[in-house]
């Protein structure tokens, strides 16, 4: 039912979506705005894998984190193909992520990149050639899941064929091959198609996941996190009406 309802408000133009932070009480959450109806929080799963780049994801953590704080009742997790165990960034940065992904189970999956320098090391280009990574990414795309890509990130959903045909930016180096693989490439920061929401270059993770904050809690919400990170979403937002 969640799923419908964000499908259905963003088919209609309606500034809504799913988006992540850490926990707060089961009271707090309930009563927060964007609660589902069964107040249940959005819950919103970042993928992390060797060779990710730890300013893709670590910046949207951040950003959902504080949301938390700000008013928006949401959940977010670090996930881990294949289930949990260390992940060893894009910098040699060591994290622990104790969650596997199931790729059925949030309301929007964030997809970092890294690596792409690194075509034989850990990275983006492993993620495209695994087939169950692709094969989950359309599990979760046909189950409803919010995708949002950000930086060569957006590569992954392109290889498991979810960004043809559709409006959909990433890092400026990168662009080019998102184009030869079918996505009709925008000159945006962030590009929001509804249940396909992308962003472009490392940075950019802020201000995807401060659009995100925006579409599911509203902009004071939104600006409850930019005043205590002391960061202003950049750039263009390109969205569909």
């Amino acid at each position: 039912m969640r799923r419908r309802h964000l499908l259905q408000a963003a088919a209609a133009g309606v500034a809504t979506t799913a988006v992540g932070a850490s926990s707060s009480s089961a009271a707090a959450a309930a009563a927060a705005p964007g609660a589902s109806a069964e107040h249940r929080p959005t819950q919103v799963h970042i993928l992390v894998y060797d060779g990710a780049e730890e300013q893709d994801f670590i910046g949207p953590r951040d950003v959902f984190g504080h949301a938390v704080h700000a008013g928006g009742a949401v959940e977010t997790s670090l996930v881990r193909p294949g289930g949990p165990g260390e992940v060893t960034c894009a910098f040699g940065t060591k994290i622990l992520v104790d969650k596997e992904w199931k790729p059925t189970e949030a309301d929007i999956l964030v997809i970092p990149g890294g690596g792409w320098g690194n075509p034989d090391g850990p990275g983006i280009h492993t993620l495209r050639k695994s087939s169950s990574v692709l094969r989950n990414l359309r599990r979760a795309h046909h189950s409803g899941v919010v995708l949002a890509g950000l930086c060569t990130g957006v590569l992954a959903l392109s290889a498991a064929g979810l960004v043809r045909g559709r409006p959909c930016t990433t890092h400026h180096l990168t662009k080019d091959v998102l184009k030869q693989e079918g996505g009709e490439v925008v000159s945006a920061r962030v590009v929001d198609d509804g249940d396909l929401v992308t962003a472009a270059g490392v940075t950019s993770g802020l201000d995807l996941a401060l659009w995100l904050v925006t579409r599911e809690f509203g902009s004071p919400v939104t600006a409850g996190v930019e005043t205590v990170m002391e960061y202003e979403q950049r750039g263009a937002v390109w969205r569909r009406d």
